[in-house]
């Protein structure tokens, strides 16, 4: 009973239920009536509920104080919005230029481009602990994949006029993958930079970033199931390592007292 009553606790499942009501409310509204009009609200919710579930859970996980809220906020929704523009408009220059974009080339663009708000907040010095770039960088990465998932859902739209179904398989899917994409690969390269101390810091935030490349780049390169699962695994067992109570400087903190003599 104490276990169910923590699990009913904990805000990020709370996030999801409610959600998750609201997402079916809507999507059988739509599919009822056929209002164009709540189209956009399905595609707006469908396409930030696992993302903002996932933050929450991450915050709940990392031990953050609540004045940390602005912040995590501002790397979702502007950090997402600046990535996503400042991506497409450097893409779109490549594009044009080169007259081809590898997939390489997309990594590289895409995950520094995730990293404008965070590196921003480090800059300040309001956020100096390690766990707080494993936050940073999930938020980040989340409004990014949240703001992706909407463009997506919209062309799924038009293109199977108006299929709402259709929509529903590209919000899930992108939805559920999102955690172990952008999340994944923004969050271990910021951790990364929060921790810039010592002279082979460079090198760990060197092959951060080249890793978090890398597994964009292989991402991007397949549309099968099994390689997404592998190159998924991967990039969730590189996320799991920083949340690691030490690597979120939370090791002291989690030792019991000592006994009295």
């Amino acid at each position: 009973m104490t276990a169910v009553r923590t699990l009913v606790g904990r805000c990020w499942l709370r996030t999801l239920a409610g959600g998750l009501a609201l997402y079916a409310l809507l999507t059988l509204a739509t599919v009822r009536t056929g209002n164009l009009h709540l189209v956009p609200s399905v595609l707006v919710l469908g396409a930030v509920l696992v993302p903002v579930t996932f933050v929450t859970f991450v915050y709940e996980r990392v031990h953050v104080t609540r004045e940390s809220l602005p912040a995590v906020a501002a790397c979702f929704a502007v950090g997402g919005a600046v990535g996503v523009a400042s991506a497409a408009v450097l893409e779109y220059d490549t594009l044009r230029d080169l007259g081809a974009l590898p997939m390489l080339a997309v990594g590289v663009i895409e995950e520094s481009c995730k990293l404008l708000v965070p590196v921003l907040l480090l800059v300040s010095g309001r956020f100096p602990a390690p766990r707080y770039g494993v936050l940073f960088g999930v938020a980040a990465g989340m409004g990014f994949a949240a703001l992706e998932t909407m463009g997506y859902g919209l062309v799924a739209l038009i293109q199977s006029r108006g299929q709402i179904a259709v929509v529903e398989d590209v919000l899930f899917l992108r939805g559920v993958l999102s955690p172990v994409c952008h999340a994944a690969w923004t969050g271990i390269v910021a951790a990364a930079l929060w921790r810039l101390s010592g002279p082979r810091s460079w090198v760990r935030l060197a092959a951060a970033f080249v890793a978090a490349v890398l597994l964009h780049a292989a991402w991007d390169s397949t549309t099968t199931v099994a390689p997404h699962v592998a190159i998924g695994l991967v990039s969730a067992a590189l996320l799991v390592t920083q949340l690691r109570p030490r690597r979120l400087g939370l090791g002291l903190a989690r030792m019991p007292s000592p006994s009295p003599a």
